[in-house]
């Protein structure tokens, strides 16, 4: 007697009462109503479970102690009004001096007047200087054992130059400006004159990658070739007979004076470091539509150091950036100096910023579906409660007008 005494008692705890099913009503409303629901509980369940899935990215923020570190800079830009012969990518560190001993992979590819790739094989591109000119056919009949001038430019290291490209390096060593490749038999020789008239209506596509110290610096891709005078990175050129157009020296441009330079170009990638995902490069395809002639572009870039690691435990070592640009026109005549070009100006956060991969918590994708089952079925609950007696009030009010 006094088990049932405390199941009696017990049963008073029961929230959830039944009813006999003789006193159950079932309605087209409530069948409607509970359709619905179930659609809406079975999509808002695989919404949930599809965000319990993914993994979840904690950010993190440091000071950056990892100036060891290589920065990586990936590069695929087309500037399709300017031939490749014409162009050199330079790299230069915080304090001018062009960066000459870095690993790099960088390639020039000749596209024609519709941006097609002229030949399959782009031609690796060495920093700040260019190209190896000599045609096969005269390098097997000249002398290999022969010592040509190197025009007054002769130094104990290099005293002979049997190539255009030696008189240049010679030229460069002493810090002296190559302005006339027309008067060096090396040059006349090998074609330079005829390379550029082939390729004078051609654009290039510049790719690849360049490994710099992680510090301060820049690159630029701009027409001609570069050399270093008293410590300073320097560049000239003549354009139109007798007349210096540039303070900066485009020498293997002398045969064409009067040239104008289109810098339209297309940034396809600028990336500095690896990949990783959600990365967001905010230069990738930019395109900028030169309106005015030898017009310099630069681009101020804010890298930031990132490290992502995985779920598995691996990381990525990696930047991330942010950028504004200014434009200017390069005229001698209204007192603006510089070289037309394309330049990414980069600087170095001093902060580290660590994305690290977590799973999501199962008891809160437990806490998240219980919360959608039972506010839905609430939910629904009112609603059809509501429904079923408005329509119950509805018809007593009609059954009345009948009956008076």
């Amino acid at each position: 007697m006094q088990t049932k005494d405390i199941f009696s008692r017990f049963k008073q705890f029961d929230a959830y009462p039944k009813t006999l099913d003789d006193f159950r009503v079932k309605t087209v409303t409530g069948a409607g109503v509970t359709i619905i629901s179930g659609l809406i509980m079975f999509t808002l369940f695989i919404s949930e479970l599809n965000y319990f899935m993914t993994t979840e990215v904690s950010p993190e923020l440091f000071v950056d102690t990892t100036r060891h570190q290589k920065l990586k800079i990936n590069i695929d830009i087309i500037l399709p009004k300017l031939p490749c012969v014409y162009l050199s990518i330079d790299a230069m560190d915080v304090s001018g001096e062009q960066q000459s001993d870095i690993d790099h992979n960088i390639f020039k590819q000749r596209l024609d007047v519709n941006g097609n790739a002229i030949q399959d094989a782009a031609v690796r591109e060495n920093l700040g200087d260019g190209s190896e000119h000599a045609l096969k056919s005269v390098k097997t009949t000249l002398d290999p054992n022969r010592c040509e001038s190197c025009y007054g430019a002769e130094t104990a290291e290099l005293p002979c130059c049997n190539s255009c490209e030696d008189v240049r390096n010679a030229y460069r060593g002493r810090g002296w400006a190559f302005t006339d490749p027309e008067s060096i038999e090396q040059c006349k020789r090998e074609g330079w004159k005829d390379k550029f008239q082939e390729q004078k209506n051609e654009g290039c596509r510049v790719f690849g990658y360049v490994e710099v110290s992680k510090v301060a610096g820049n690159f630029h891709i701009a027409p001609g070739k570069s050399f270093q005078q008293h410590h300073v990175h320097v560049n000239m050129v003549n354009m139109g007979k007798g007349a210096k157009v540039f303070s900066i020296n485009f020498h293997d441009l002398q045969p064409f004076g009067g040239m104008q330079f289109n810098l339209t170009h297309h940034i396809k990638h600028l990336s500095f470091g690896e990949p990783y995902p959600g990365v967001h490069n905010p230069l990738d395809d930019t395109l900028i539509d030169a309106v005015e002639s030898s017009t310099m572009y630069q681009y101020f870039v804010k890298v930031v150091p990132t490290v992502y690691k995985k779920l598995g435990g691996g990381e990525v070592w990696t930047n991330q950036y942010s950028y504004t640009k200014h434009k200017r026109s390069v005229r001698q005549l209204t007192g603006e100096h510089g070289l037309p070009g394309v330049f990414v100006l980069y600087e170095l956060s001093p902060m580290l910023v660590q994305y690290t991969e977590k799973r999501r918590s199962f008891m809160h994708f437990l806490t998240g579906v219980c919360a959608i089952v039972g506010g839905v079925f609430t939910v629904a609950g009112l609603i059809d409660s509501m429904i079923y007696h408005s329509a119950r009030a509805l018809q007593k009010k009609i059954d009345l007008g009948k009956a008076s």
